[in-house]
Formats: structure tokens, C-alpha cells, sequence
């Protein structure tokens, strides 16, 4: 997994490690038991006589129904709890990015402070591309995207975010995050959207809160 830049990552992470951890323990548990019932249970050369069965056995019907149930329970609770606090919205966020995407590329409308900034980009062969849109970012804040698109659907995805939400003609996505660490993050289009949706690339590029500032008062107003 790419490592986690916001306080929502940690928590898909959380989610992932655990999910993966349950699986493993119950493939163990089913290997173990078919390679028991394999070397012990196995019919015996020139033995007519099938291993003692268990057919109507309620005990052994109960456990196979209820320790699925249980474990089909604790999953869905901890997938609940952190797909709630994944989902939530502040109503106060710092920063408020529309991002538009469209055929084939990005535009990133960023409001902080009283002042806005907007980046249009074009297809690139590269994140770090001139042409590929660089969306600018405070460390250690609330940050709140609306995202929309004019034309197909499209999927806004960051994998250092460990999220990604569709771009739907028509509907109105919203989703937040915190950010914790300060970097230059790759990001791209997830959904088959045309022929040059491998292009479709941007950058995320978070920074401490001066520089942050210095930004928006350098690019605010001007496309």
C-alpha cells in the first residue's frame, strides 16, 4: 500500500491490515482442517468403511452458522465505524477545492482565506509534467473537495489519499480530508473515461501553511 497522507488513510489502512488478518486466520483454520481431514481421515486401502460421519450433528451445524455470523458481525462493524468517519463533513472546512474533470484532463478551482485560485491542466505523459495540473495544499488542515464533471464519468484518485471518488455528470461528490504530510503526490483519472484517460494525469503538492499562503496571494485571480 502507498503510505497514508491523511488522517483518513489511517484508518483505510487500519481497515485493510485487519481485513487481511481475519482472511489469512480463517484460510488457516480451513487449510488445517482439510489437510487434517486428509491424512487422518482418508479411506484406508482395501477398507470398505467410510470415516465416521457427522451428519445431523446439531452441535457441530451450530458452530458452522454461528462463528460465520460472528465473524461476518465484527467485520461489518469496523467497516461501518471507519466508512462513517471516512464520510464525514465538517461543516467549516479550511480549504474548499471544486475539482472539474473532463476529457482529459483537470481543473482545479481552489478558495482559502477570501481568495481564489484556479488551475487548468492538459493530458500529460507524466505526473510531473508541465501540463499535467498541480493542485496546491495546506499541511495539517481540513480540506473539502466538490467534485463535477461536464462530460463522461471520471474518478478523482490520489493513492497516497488510499481513496478515490467517482466524477459523475450530473451528481454532486463531496468528501474531505485532513492532511498530515507535506510532499509532491501523484494522481490520475480511475475510471476508463476515452482515449487519452492513461493522460488524464495531475500532482498533489502539500506544503506548510506560509508557503500555502504565498500561494494563494501569488495566483489568486488568475486562471
Amino acid at each position: 500500500m502507498p503510505e497514508g497522507v491523511t488522517k483518513q488513510a489511517e484508518a483505510v489502512q487500519s481497515l485493510w491490515n485487519g481485513s487481511w488478518i481475519a482472511a489469512l486466520a480463517t484460510g488457516v483454520v480451513v487449510w488445517g482442517l482439510i489437510l487434517w481431514s486428509a491424512a487422518f481421515h482418508r479411506k484406508r486401502k482395501n477398507s470398505a468403511e467410510l470415516p465416521p460421519q457427522v451428519r445431523y450433528n446439531l452441535p457441530i451445524e451450530m458452530l458452522y452458522t454461528i462463528v460465520p455470523l460472528i465473524m461476518i458481525s465484527v467485520l461489518f462493524f469496523f467497516t461501518a465505524r471507519d466508512q462513517n468517519y471516512i464520510n464525514e463533513m465538517s461543516a467549516s472546512p479550511d480549504v474548499k477545492v471544486k475539482v472539474e474533470g473532463f476529457q482529459w484532463s483537470w481543473r482545479f478551482t481552489t478558495e482559502a482565506g477570501g481568495k481564489q485560485v484556479q488551475v487548468v491542466g492538459r493530458p500529460a505523459d507524466s505526473y510531473m509534467a508541465a501540463e499535467a495540473p498541480e493542485l496546491v495544499l495546506p499541511v495539517g488542515k481540513k480540506i473539502e473537495f466538490d467534485l463535477v464533471s461536464p462530460d463522461v464519468i471520471h474518478s478523482f484518485w490520489v493513492p497516497n489519499f488510499q481513496f478515490k471518488r467517482d466524477v459523475i455528470p450530473g451528481v454532486q461528490n463531496k468528501f474531505q480530508i485532513d492532511t498530515t504530510t507535506e510532499g509532491t503526490f501523484a494522481g490520475r483519472c480511475a475510471e476508463l473515461c476515452g482515449v487519452d484517460h492513461s493522460r488524464m494525469l495531475f500532482r498533489v503538492k502539500v506544503v506548510d501553511q506560509k508557503t500555502f499562503d504565498q500561494y494563494m496571494a501569488s495566483k489568486a485571480g488568475t486562471p
